[in-house]
């Protein structure tokens, strides 16, 4: 139980780290005179993912999970999303955030890999870092209850974003 509650804080502090970085960035961007869409949807976003982090920490130490081969695939799961998030915010750098800004110049990123997979922010880190946290903590109630939440508020996320960068996906053609 206690490398469970040991490598779920340990990957938390690095998500509090990545939070850090936003919270940086966002300064600067309102600073430029970027404008934020889907506030609310952004607020619902952070609360459903903090409530997803602690709902299957406390699966875990309620049913008093112990470590094994899921665990183990968890946490390999959650190295290999929290590598993406910080490949993204590498390739993003200071627009990199996790409301959604769009500064008046804004540039669309044609990296390699934003040309192969579309929001690799989401696809690469937020979903395995979801599943992760769930086979870590053999949280299979958080899966079956936030998980599907979470995935309605993800997808109001990607049409916000999808429809507000839509003006600029056109100039780059």
């Amino acid at each position: 139980m206690l490398l469970v509650n040991l490598t779920f804080v340990s990957f938390f502090i690095i998500r509090l780290y990545s939070l850090s970085i936003s919270i940086r960035n966002e300064k600067e961007l309102i600073q430029k005179g970027a404008t934020q869409h889907g506030s609310k949807n952004s607020k619902i976003l952070s609360i459903v993912h903090v409530l997803f982090y602690f709902s299957a920490l406390f699966e875990a130490n309620y049913f008093a999970h112990h470590w094994d081969y899921l665990s183990t695939i968890g946490t390999i799961t959650l190295f290999f999303a929290y590598i993406a998030l910080f490949w993204v915010i590498n390739e993003l750098k200071e627009i990199w955030t996790v409301k959604l800004y769009i500064l008046p110049n804004h540039q669309i990123n044609t990296s390699t890999l934003f040309r192969t997979i579309k929001h690799p922010n989401y696809f690469l880190n937020i979903i395995p870092e979801l599943i992760g946290v769930v086979l870590l903590c053999h949280a299979w109630n958080t899966l079956m209850y936030l998980f599907p939440v979470y995935l309605v508020v993800l997808g109001i996320r990607i049409y916000q974003e999808e429809k507000v960068m839509k003006p600029l996906f056109e100039q780059v053609k």
